[in-house]
């Protein structure tokens, strides 16, 4: 099972490398991480997707739970979230192309934020299985270049993570 990890994490040097340690010593995979500083400065916020059994997710937030560097974390799946990724595709485009490109991301809510003669950079977000769809209605030889944030969530409601 897929499972978003936040983590409020000092914001300190080597905190991020000792995360992704703990997860290559272990063997375990981590399929997207991000890292940005939160409200406080003294803390980053980290959000990291894996996949295991519920066995091996409890294993991983123990684990991370030890490392000092670690405030707080939460398991975003086992409450209501909302999840986004942020995605750009860099399409190329001809005159016979660019009007289905077009309506292709008005159709995915998705923005044009660049364009040349021959391309269109466009800007989705959205859960991650509408920007796999997206990619699947485009003709993949138009499609240059992709690149993804990886997920990122919050918990709904009064429920957060913070001190």
């Amino acid at each position: 099972m897929r499972h978003i990890i936040s983590i409020l994490i000092e914001n300190e040097a080597g905190a991020l490398s000792r995360v992704a340690g703990l997860f290559t010593a272990r063997g375990y995979n981590i399929e997207s991480l991000t890292v940005a500083p939160t409200e406080d400065e003294t803390l980053s916020r980290m959000t990291l997707v894996t996949r295991g059994s519920d066995d091996v997710i409890e294993q991983i937030t123990k684990q991370l739970n030890k490392l000092i560097d670690v405030v707080k974390l939460i398991d975003l799946a086992e409450a209501v979230h909302i999840e986004r990724e942020l995605m750009m595709v860099k399409v190329k485009t001809c005159e016979n192309t660019r009007q289905e490109v077009k309506r292709t991301a008005d159709i995915f809510r998705g923005k044009i934020i660049d364009v040349t003669t021959n391309t269109y950079v466009i800007e989705l977000t959205g859960p991650s299985d509408k920007l796999d769809a997206f990619i699947a209605a485009i003709d993949e030889e138009l499609i240059i270049e992709v690149v993804r944030s990886g997920a990122t969530g919050i918990s709904r409601g009064e429920k957060g993570l913070h001190l």
